[in-house]
Parts: C-alpha cells; structure tokens; sequence
C-alpha cells in the first residue's frame, strides 16, 4: 500500500511536485532509489519481483504506482511493479501506453498508475479496478491530487487529511522555494489513524484501521508492515529534477538526494 499527494502544472515554480509513502513488509528485500543498469531510468526497486513503484527517466518522464484495497487477489497475476519500468522504457506517450495497457489490465491485480511527459505537460492516469467495469483512463487535470488505495481523488479519510495539510502547507510556502526536507517530516511522518465509521469495509476492520494512516507501522504474524520509504519528487521550471528519499535500512533511517536535468531542458 502507498499513499501520495501531488501538485501538477499548478505552481510557478514546480510544474511538479510529489510527495509518495511506500507500505510494505519491513522484511521484503528492497534497493532505496538508484540509477537502474543504464543510467538512464532512476527508481527504488523490489528485489523480489524486480519492479518499482516510483521512477523517473533522464527524458522527463515519470510513473508512479499504487495498489487497489481489495479482498481477494491473484496469486499468479503479473506483477503491478514492472508497469512504471514498461512506460519509461517505451518510447509511447503516456495515453497511447494507457490505451494499450487496457487490453491487458485484467491480467494484473488492482492498480492505479500514473504516467507523466513533463516536456508535453502531460499526465495520464489508468486503472483497472473496480473489477467488472471498464478500465480507467483519463488526463489528469492541473492542480493537487491524491492517491492511494482507491481511484485518485478517492475521499478516504487518510486522502482527505493529507490534501487538506498539503494544502494548507503549500499555502504557508507561497510562490517560492519549497522546503521539502521540511514537508515530508510535517506531512509524511502522521500516525493519526481515521474512525472505523469511516474506513470502507473491504478487508478486515482491524487492518483498514492500521492502514487508515499516512504513516503506517503494524505487526503481523508475517513481520512489521508499514511505511518503509518517503520520497519527494520535485521538477523546476528550469529542468532541474530532485528525487530525495527517505527509506529504512535494517532498523534505521537513512536519507538521500539525486538531481539531474531532464535531457531536452538542458
């Protein structure tokens, strides 16, 4: 499970600005961000099924991944993390590889994928769940947007607070340089967790309410599952691009920076 607030084409600055908790088992083995083998696609990495969940690309691009609350899922459905890497890879805009997505959505589990061009200004968002409906695919408008288990913009209550305090710190920021060392500590770090009445009844309550949090951390009979990775993701007007992350090694946090400017800006 992952949550994350953005901002897109909404700040003179910023034509994007991310912020992304990863949730996953403490115990699943996990390279914090790097240049992948090329140099030219830069990304965290599962190291079990070979994928990521957030990555961005020397040309201006960038995909980030969530995954869909859901009851039962497949265990022999591909793996919802090769998705960002097949976007980056291709040479597709962000709708036509969307569009050719769609055939084939059934065969994973519940996703949300968002796929960005920052030179065409362009973000798409696709996803293949509620199951039995159409798959999703639409441009994703300027301005602050949230996603996390359920469709972008869902109304869930850890959603719900993230944007209202991302808003609000935005606001405090005005049109200058944003402190995002500062906001992953202020936004990324809340264990406040959401009334039961307000949680959407798919799984068990017990684990909806340890998850209804923007920072996660609970034991299982399977080992600590939480937050395990906060990253900040900003792109300047100028083609500067900033991926700072946040991520725990054994039983400590460390931190990390990596810039580049996108090719075609430089």
């Amino acid at each position: 499970m992952c949550i994350t607030v953005f901002v897109w084409q909404a700040h003179p600055q910023y034509p994007f600005l991310l912020l992304l908790n990863r949730d996953e088992y403490h115990n699943r083995p996990t390279k914090p961000v790097a240049w992948w083998e090329g140099g030219e696609i830069l990304g965290g990495k599962d190291e079990v099924a070979g994928g990521t969940w957030l990555a961005c690309s020397r040309d201006g691009r960038v995909a980030f991944l969530t995954n869909v609350l859901e009851l039962h899922t497949l265990p022999e459905a591909k793996s919802r993390g090769d998705l960002p890497i097949r976007y980056l890879e291709s040479k597709k805009t962000p709708k036509e590889f969307a569009e050719g997505l769609v055939q084939e959505a059934h065969e994973y589990n519940g996703f949300n994928l968002v796929m960005v061009d920052l030179l065409s200004k362009t973000m798409i968002y696709i996803s293949n769940r509620p199951k039995g409906e159409a798959v999703v695919v639409h441009e994703v408008h300027p301005g602050i947007h949230v996603l996390s288990n359920a469709k972008l913009d869902s109304p869930w209550p850890k959603a719900q607070r993230l944007e209202l305090n991302f808003k609000q710190l935005m606001g405090t920021y005005g049109k200058g340089d944003i402190p995002v060392k500062d906001m992953v500590h202020k936004l990324m770090r809340d264990t406040v967790k959401a009334d039961e009445n307000e949680l959407p009844h798919i799984c068990s309550l017990e684990w909806e309410f340890n998850l209804s949090s923007i920072f996660v951390e609970v034991d299982t009979p399977l080992g600590r599952y939480g937050t395990r990775s906060t990253i900040a993701l900003t792109v300047r007007a100028t083609g500067k691009v900033s991926c700072y992350e946040v991520y725990l090694e054994g039983d400590m946090w460390k931190e990390q920076t990596a810039d580049y400017l996108i090719n075609k800006l430089k």
